[in-house]
């Protein structure tokens, strides 16, 4: 079951890179430029076909893929080349990955939510809001300002678009005191200490009970492509909020999944999917499956070397000041930038196996 895990946790995210490899691929492509290869995988060659100008080949690691265009990372003198095409077409080409990252989690979405959303306890599918429906006159939050009726769109000064947002946002604040923003009968109403009680478990983790109950819809053909338009953007957030909290040293080293933890942590989840076919086990996976897909793509767009956020920084440089950056001192950048990344991924995956030996959580 072990080996299955891995291979199934590796299969979802050959998928990710695929679809991530085939938006600058198709669109490469599209502007007329030469792809030399098309690889899924890295490392050697297992197998490749294609007799025109592009080779298509699959590589002996699992894991990873690119799209080698003419031109690329040196200077060429083909007029197909990706250097020489103009800079608004580049531009294009890089977004194109993380684009398709996105339709791809937009799409899992849809189905997830469509096909696959639990029954609550009542035995209805309901989407969940962030409009409270029910709240005692007794409970702390009601005494210190929230009013059932009220939507909240605001918690801690971070936006709260669903449901998702408004349980990550509260669960990460620290005292159980919450500066939120509802909108009550039109206006939107600041309530700066809304106080919520706090919870221990048996091995001292803090959670924020909740004192509430939230307003659910029943699905439609056109909300749920709302829902999951809502759900891809608190994604979105997530990630982003994570990001900093790791950076302003919220998180340390210890509560980040690499890439072992994430394919164990997935593993887990399509064990569950597929010895238990419930609609909570395949929620679950999808909304895992989407999480990381979106992930990818807004990592892709931090502005890092190596990174497609990276080299787009580069081609608005040119775009603006009409002047491209030169190429070797670009690809020095790159160069250097990826040889940090492989260090920090080295880091984090020996942090994910000693945790493993260790017999601890990883997440």
């Amino acid at each position: 079951m072990f080996i299955f895990k891995i291979i199934m946790a590796l299969l979802l995210f050959s998928v990710i890179i695929f679809v991530h490899e085939l938006g600058h691929f198709l669109v490469a492509k599209a502007c007329g430029i030469q792809v030399n290869e098309f690889a899924m995988g890295m490392g050697p060659k297992v197998v490749s076909w294609g007799k025109k100008e592009t080779t298509y080949s699959i590589r002996l690691f699992p894991f990873g893929g690119f799209c080698a265009m003419e031109g690329e990372d040196e200077d060429s003198e083909n007029p197909r080349a990706f250097n020489n095409k103009k800079v608004w077409q580049r531009i294009l080409v890089v977004i194109a990955g993380v684009t398709m990252n996105f339709v791809l989690a937009y799409v899992v979405l849809l189905f997830a939510l469509g096909f696959s959303t639990p029954p609550t306890a009542s035995g209805d599918v309901l989407f969940g809001t962030t409009t409270i429906a029910q709240l005692s006159e007794e409970a702390s939050s009601y005494q210190t300002g929230l009013r059932a009726g009220d939507t909240v769109v605001g918690i801690n000064g971070r936006a709260v678009v669903s449901t998702q947002d408004m349980f990550m946002f509260m669960q990460s604040d620290e005292d159980g005191i919450l500066d939120m923003t509802v909108r009550r009968d039109g206006k939107k109403v600041q309530l700066p200490e809304v106080r919520f009680e706090l919870s221990e478990t048996e091995d001292g983790t803090r959670f924020l009970r909740y004192d509430f109950v939230l307003l659910g819809v029943r699905p439609t053909f056109f909300n749920t492509f709302v829902e999951a338009a809502k759900t891809e953007w608190s994604h979105a957030t997530t990630v982003w909020w994570s990001l900093i909290d790791i950076l302003s040293g919220k998180y340390g080293l210890n509560e980040i999944a690499g890439p072992v933890g994430t394919v164990d942590i997935i593993g887990d989840m399509v064990e569950q999917a597929a010895t238990s076919a419930v609609k909570e086990n395949i929620y679950s996976l999808l909304m895992m499956f989407s999480l990381i897909c979106v992930n990818v793509g807004v990592m892709n767009l931090l502005p890092l070397p190596a990174l497609d956020g990276g080299r787009l920084i580069f081609l608005l440089f040119e775009a603006i000041f009409r002047k491209p950056v030169p190429q070797k001192f670009e690809g020095m950048v790159h160069f250097v930038g990826l040889a940090l990344l492989l260090l920090l991924m080295l880091l984090v995956t020996f942090n994910d196996v000693f945790r493993l030996f260790q017999g601890g959580a990883i997440g």
